[in-house]
């Protein structure tokens, strides 16, 4: 069966526009999962959602989402209030700006898409719109929503079709700086730098997918 579009909408560059779909480029389907049992019965962990007081089970109706604001203090939010805060549905993604590739973060990068015309009608804009990226080796920046969120988006010319990276914002990285800044300056030896560039030399290769044990 073929897969589902995440995403259908229209792709703009200025003046120039065509209908394309968004497809994940991923797919969590082979992952192996596991359940928890009780190794006495054999039986399945059920977990129950408690009061952190009473102890007692609640209801999912009686469940609603709260903000922490300071210890044990917390801002209730009712799902209309939430619906309301949503970004619009936007279908559209323009092209703000082209970047070099290699001026992005990789931490930045968040989900791989494919991304395809979706009607005969728009195929040549979609093709100019990729040529003129790869001619001028740049990749496109816009913005996406999906699942009424909206996030930075890349669009990289792939063979015929693009690729799409969904970005994160700023806010969600973390800085190196709160990590490194305690690891020592050590004074490295010729004789081990000499080995270990020696141990990397002999051990170059080309990037090849990992394959999962038992997977042909």
């Amino acid at each position: 069966m073929a897969p589902r579009p995440n995403w259908k909408g229209y792709l703009k560059l200025s003046l120039v526009s065509c209908s394309i779909a968004l497809y994940p480029a991923t797919s969590a389907s082979e992952r192996v999962s596991f359940n928890q049992l009780n190794k006495n019965t054999g039986n399945r962990i059920r977990y129950k959602k408690v009061d952190a007081d009473t102890d007692e089970e609640v209801e999912s109706n009686d469940i609603i989402k709260g903000y922490q604001v300071d210890k044990n203090v917390y801002v209730q939010v009712e799902n209309e209030e939430l619906e309301a805060l949503q970004v619009e549905s936007s279908h559209t993604i323009e092209i703000d700006k082209f970047v070099p590739l290699d001026q992005i973060d990789a931490r930045f990068f968040d989900s791989p898409y494919y991304i395809v015309p979706n009607d005969k009608v728009g195929q040549d804009a979609f093709a100019v719109i990729r040529e003129a990226m790869a001619d001028k080796k740049m990749v496109g920046l816009g913005r996406v929503v999906i699942s009424k969120r909206e996030r930075p988006i890349i669009l990289q010319p792939s063979g015929r079709g693009l690729r799409g990276m969904t970005l994160r914002y700023p806010y969600e990285v973390r800085a190196e700086d709160e990590y490194f800044t305690d690891i020592p300056d050590v004074k490295i030896s010729k004789e081990m730098l000499q080995l270990a560039e020696h141990i990397v030399k002999t051990k170059s290769g080309e990037f090849r997918s990992v394959r999962v044990r038992g997977h042909v």
